[in-house]
């Protein structure tokens, strides 16, 4: 498993990590701009690049795009979170990819969807303005990328068929709320519907190469 897969999913201070992010995230909510974009969920989220993007300068949008993700984290999380990662920043728009840790970490299927569905009750009900999209979980590879004891660890509860069939049953929950739920997979996986192997470093996690096309699939809801 690579050094950046052991970083977001077995850091032994893991959670010391998310409890600093959050606090990070709370002291810079202070002082953000409200009515802006936020992008939210776990680590596939956490790891999109769009604000050093935008800070660099290499993309721009109309709105300021805020990141608060959190690796390794589950709709649990988000719930007890949810004034950081959401509702403090009072955004226009936020996009949504969480739940693949529920799948991962084998929380029953009625909590897991028992949570998404709260979580998508309390910003229609605090947000009635915000428009929100949730996002068809990504692709994995599980074929390039089993070639040691920790990453065949990372796929036994995870697999493209899981994952398509669980963002099935969140796009009708979407759909409850009046949410627009969005697939921006195009391009990210091969002829056997894998995540490409040069778009990722672990089978699991985008690299920078495969956030570039899940951004420009994302472009015209920003």
């Amino acid at each position: 498993m690579s050094k950046e897969t052991k970083s977001l999913t077995l850091n032994p201070q893991l959670e010391e990590f998310q409890t600093s992010l959050i606090a990070k995230y709370a002291a810079a909510n202070r002082t953000a701009k409200r009515g802006q974009i936020v992008f939210v969920g776990s680590s596939l989220m956490e790891i999109f690049p769009i604000e050093q993007w935008e800070e660099a300068g290499e993309v721009a949008f109309d709105k300021y795009i805020y990141n608060r993700a959190v690796r390794a984290t589950t709709t649990a999380f988000l719930l007890k979170h949810i004034d950081t990662q959401i509702f403090d920043l009072e955004p226009s728009k936020i996009f949504i990819n969480i739940g693949t840790n529920d799948i991962g970490f084998q929380v029953p299927e009625d909590e897991f969807l028992a949570n998404e569905r709260e979580i998508f009750r309390r910003i229609a009900e605090r947000l009635p303005d915000c428009v929100t999209y949730v996002l068809r979980y990504y692709p994995i590879n599980t074929v390039d990328f089993q070639n040691d004891e920790d990453e065949k660890t990372l796929f036994a509860t995870r697999s493209n068929a899981a994952f398509q069939a669980a963002s099935d049953k969140i796009e009708a929950l979407a759909g409850e709320f009046g949410f627009h739920f969005i697939d921006v997979n195009a391009g990210l996986a091969d002829e056997r519907g894998n995540l490409k192997k040069e778009l990722t470093f672990d089978g699991a996690h985008l690299n920078p190469d495969g956030y570039r096309v899940v951004l420009n699939n994302l472009t015209p809801y920003l």
